[in-house]
């Protein structure tokens, strides 16, 4: 089937100015033509966007399709199967919201991903990480004071609290063995774990060069959630691809992420997140949490404009789980708050990201060759960027070439 849309404004994902009056052709999932001068196929289905703006699907590079925003006591009292339904309805959302492909940063199994794959359920294109690996006490670690654990191991969530060189060597494999697309490792503490502090390093850079080594061998990437100075700095080093959420940057490391070529992923929502839900849903949040959102989000800020003026590669991420599913698109207005403009937010949602989650080969801008994904917007995101958190305004959210949600039709057979 052949598909052609009449573009009011070209936003392409490389960063070039807008064109004016371009066709997109897409034939199956791919982009065949584009340009103002594109060649139609004389029989196609015609969507008209001439009052639009077209642009690529977003790519959030980290999410938790498998958490939703609950309290300690609501997890305890949800069922596995019940999580499973969950993370579906979450992908749904997500693609809803014009994201089209997605990192998952821990907890999605890799039948979720198969489910989305076969087309039994809607949602955006995963690369998941199946279960982050953390050492004893760190970021990740669920025991609870009482001696509670909120974490429980199956075959497709390997056990990944793990301390010492052979203990990391092997859930590394195990994790890989369970379908991850990339290991996540926590180099740090954090905000919503019980037993760490964000400025408090996690695993020692032995441990960390043999959880690289370990996906290395098995040609995967890695991503590090990484707040605290040492920790980013043992991360980088160790040549982990991308920093989540990167808190407590120092100028040097800075430095040495742009020299590599590291990517920043720098969620800036999820802390504001926690702090919304304590204040709207009091006793939501655990009081050890609610202290640290409250403790990390200047630094946050003041971390994310340096590593912007400095020149570092930024892909957008968000942490949804923490927050709501669907609100991806406000990570967006947040960056541009900090020092992007709004073409290099929606890069750093487009082509940056796709190279961010190793997919730059097939999504992330909109030329021939890539796949169709795509969204067309009633107003223009370069005027104002929070347009793109306004569901309505989303007209066209297309996938491989299918449309998700379609509302402007298409003149069926026309002449292109």
């Amino acid at each position: 089937m052949s598909i052609v849309i009449r573009c009011g404004s070209l936003i392409d994902g490389s960063g070039r100015d807008p064109l004016r009056n371009a066709t997109i052709v897409v034939e199956g999932d791919t982009i065949t033509a584009v340009g103002r001068d594109a060649r139609a196929p004389a029989e196609a289905d015609v969507i008209d966007a001439s009052h639009a703006t077209v642009m690529p699907g977003l790519i959030d590079c980290h999410v938790h399709l498998a958490s939703t925003p609950k309290s300690v006591q609501q997890r305890l009292l949800t069922p596995y199967s019940l999580q499973i339904a969950e993370n579906l309805v979450n992908a749904r959302r997500t693609l809803e919201a014009g994201v089209t492909t997605a990192r998952d940063a821990g907890g999605t199994p890799r039948g979720v991903k198969l489910a989305i794959e076969q087309g039994l359920f809607p949602g955006p294109r995963l690369r998941i990480s199946v279960v982050g690996l953390t050492q004893t006490g760190g970021h990740g670690d669920a025991l609870m004071p009482n001696g509670a654990d909120l974490r429980v191991a199956d075959a497709e969530h390997p056990w990944t609290v793990v301390d010492g060189i052979e203990e990391v060597r092997k859930a590394t494999r195990e994790v890989l063995r369970a379908g991850a697309d990339q290991v996540k490792v926590m180099t740090s503490g954090g905000v919503m774990s019980p037993s760490s502090e964000p400025d408090v390093t996690g695993f020692s850079p032995e441990e960390i060069a043999t959880i690289v080594s370990e996906a290395r061998a098995a040609g995967k990437t890695l991503m590090a959630h990484a707040q605290a100075p040492q920790g980013i700095r043992n991360a980088v080093l160790a040549g982990i691809e991308s920093i989540e959420h990167g808190i407590y940057l120092e100028d040097d490391v800075i430095d040495e992420m742009r020299r590599r070529g590291t990517f920043l992923v720098a969620t800036l929502v999820a802390p504001l997140w926690v702090l919304r839900r304590a204040e709207r849903e009091p006793g939501s949040i655990p009081p050890y949490a609610l202290r640290k959102a409250q403790a990390v989000t200047a630094a946050h800020v003041a971390s994310f404009r340096r590593a912007v003026a400095q020149g570092v590669r930024i892909a957008m991420g968000t942490d949804a789980g923490v927050g709501p599913h669907g609100t991806n698109a406000e990570e967006l207005a947040l960056m541009v708050e900090a020092g992007m403009s709004p073409m290099e937010a929606i890069v750093a949602a487009t082509r940056t990201a796709a190279e961010c989650v190793r997919l730059g080969h097939l999504t992330g801008t909109l030329e021939p060759g890539k796949r169709a994904d795509l969204l067309v917007v009633g107003s223009d995101p370069l005027a104002d960027i929070r347009v793109l958190q306004d569901a309505s305004q989303l007209a066209l959210i297309m996938k491989d070439g299918r449309a998700f949600k379609n509302t402007l039709g298409a003149r069926i057979g026309q002449p292109a």
